[in-house]
């Protein structure tokens, strides 16, 4: 059972009506200076995950990761190396975001440095979560650059692998399915990232069979020859002699 996300909003923008909230003037020289701040800060998945984690309490390294998996934010969030996790927390601590409070020793365990949010950290961190949830960015995935080199295998062999992927994402679908039937109790706030999840995988497998029976069907189909013949129709050098 996955354990929900427990920390408090601090943040002004999302308090409640009638909360007693601070209240902060920006002038135009504070927004410029966030705005450019933001863009020399490298934002990451794993970045957001510390600072968000911090905001609750001060954490050392291994029980940031221990918190991830057990909140099941690793559906999302990269963390089997755990030394991605500490190259970005020295990262952040360099960039003024976070710091050592304190180190802790057991006789059982190696010494653990903790850390604490800084100021910096907290403001950097809720205008990255306005960022990511307004602005469509643009990224760049395996399977779609894969796609855009099918004819580098034949037309049966693309049917045949994208079959073995229909089959993939069926079991993963069934996964997600069986992690939101166990976490039932669970407010649905906490459960967002796998319903979207289950959303892109739904749709993913909807077109991949389109895509396997078009092919199958010879609807979606090339030869060396064609491809050589659209090449040197749409190649900018035939353009050029045209012109």
């Amino acid at each position: 059972m996955r354990s929900p996300l427990g920390f408090t909003a601090t943040d002004p923008a999302g308090a409640c009506p009638g909360a007693n909230a601070p209240v902060t003037v920006l002038t135009s020289y504070d927004i410029t200076s966030n705005i450019m701040t933001m863009k020399l800060i490298k934002r990451s998945p794993i970045a957001l995950a510390v600072l968000a984690m911090l905001m609750e309490e001060p954490l050392h390294p291994y029980r940031m990761q221990r918190l991830i998996k057990e909140r099941g934010k690793d559906e999302v969030i990269n963390v089997t190396q755990r030394a991605s996790l500490y190259q970005t927390i020295q990262r952040l601590e360099r960039e003024g975001l976070i710091t050592p409070q304190k180190t802790v020793r057991d006789d059982k365990r190696p010494e653990r440095t903790v850390y604490e949010i800084t100021e910096k950290g907290r403001e950097i961190a809720l205008e990255w979560m306005r960022a990511i949830l307004s602005t469509l960015t643009r990224e760049y995935p395996e399977f779609p650059a894969a796609m855009s080199f099918l004819p580098l295998l034949a037309p049966s062999d693309v049917a045949s692998q994208l079959e073995l992927r229909a089959k993939a994402i069926e079991s993963e679908l069934r996964r997600i399915d069986e992690v939101l039937q166990e976490a039932q109790t669970v407010p649905r706030l906490f459960l967002l990232e796998m319903e979207y999840l289950r959303v892109l995988h739904a749709t993913e497998l909807s077109w991949v069979n389109s895509i396997v029976g078009d092919l199958r069907a010879q609807r979606i189909t090339w030869t060396e020859e064609w491809l050589r013949q659209i090449a040197a129709k749409f190649s900018i050098d035939s353009k050029l002699d045209q012109d």
